[in-house]
């Protein structure tokens, strides 16, 4: 029955996103995210094209303290004459909420690509960096992210990595007990960037698997779990809890 949840739930999703399209046909843009179903677990997914969608990072406002919440980064946005369209947090801080990582934001390198060892999940090894650049996104494992020597227009660095070149990260046990909720990110073949997050606790390797096996992303990032939360007005949601770090954002 396995395989046939996930031809369901497949099925549902894309319907999900059709049903909305067509909804709004003749009422302005198509909602970006919706709910869905992956192993009876319940998710909320999103997806973008960054050729159409203006994706961004944001860490700090304009008196260089981080926003933390989404109220924050919505009113910073709305200042600028622009909307809030989608957030969510987007990768690893210290307690001063600074990234621990790589994170550039419009093309300004804030801090180094971390490959240091060391304990928590960031260091689940191989971690991995989302980036933007050019209307373009991926998610590309550190280490191969380094050679390239490419400055984007955004990048934030995380970890583990959820799916790397199709398999899912062999640390990642089928059998993990540990359940939290979780966020990540994935680009598809065809490159439209896929926002996920649990809206009940899931193991790593089960949430890995929505990304593969569900959401058809070859490459997908961990961004993090516990403190994860989402900003979606297609779906009425505006999630508060502790302060965040960096955060991804789409504008309109």
């Amino acid at each position: 029955m396995k395989g046939r949840s996930q031809i369901i739930t497949g099925l549902a999703l894309a319907a999900a996103f059709l049903l909305a399209a067509c909804s709004q046909a003749d009422d302005g843009p198509a909602p970006a995210c919706a709910a869905i179903r992956y192993e009876d677990t319940p998710f909320t997914v999103c997806s973008f094209n960054p050729a159409e969608d203006e994706i961004r990072l944001f860490l700090n406002d304009q008196n260089s303290a981080p926003y933390g919440s989404f109220d924050m980064l919505r009113e910073s946005v709305e200042a600028g004459g622009q909307t809030l369209g989608f957030a969510m947090n987007a990768g690893m801080y210290n307690e001063a909420r600074a990234p621990i990582g790589l994170y550039i934001e419009a093309g300004e390198i804030y801090h180094r690509a971390n490959t240091n060892d060391g304990p928590g999940n960031f260091h689940m090894k191989p971690n991995g960096i989302f980036w933007l650049e050019d209307k373009r996104a991926g998610v590309t494992e550190t280490s191969a992210w380094l050679a390239l020597e490419r400055t984007p227009d955004y990048a934030t660095q995380s970890g583990p990595m959820l799916v790397i070149n199709g398999d899912i990260h062999p640390m990642l046990n089928p059998d993990g007990t540990s359940r939290k909720r979780r966020n990540g990110v994935g680009v598809t073949r065809q490159g439209q960037v896929v926002f996920a997050i649990s809206d009940t606790p899931v193991t790593f390797h089960d949430f890995a698997s929505l990304f593969r096996d569900e959401l058809k992303t070859p490459n997908a990032l961990f961004l993090d779990g516990t403190v994860s939360k989402i900003y979606t007005p297609d779906l009425d949601r505006n999630e508060t809890g502790l302060d965040m770090g960096p955060m991804v954002g789409v504008v309109r």
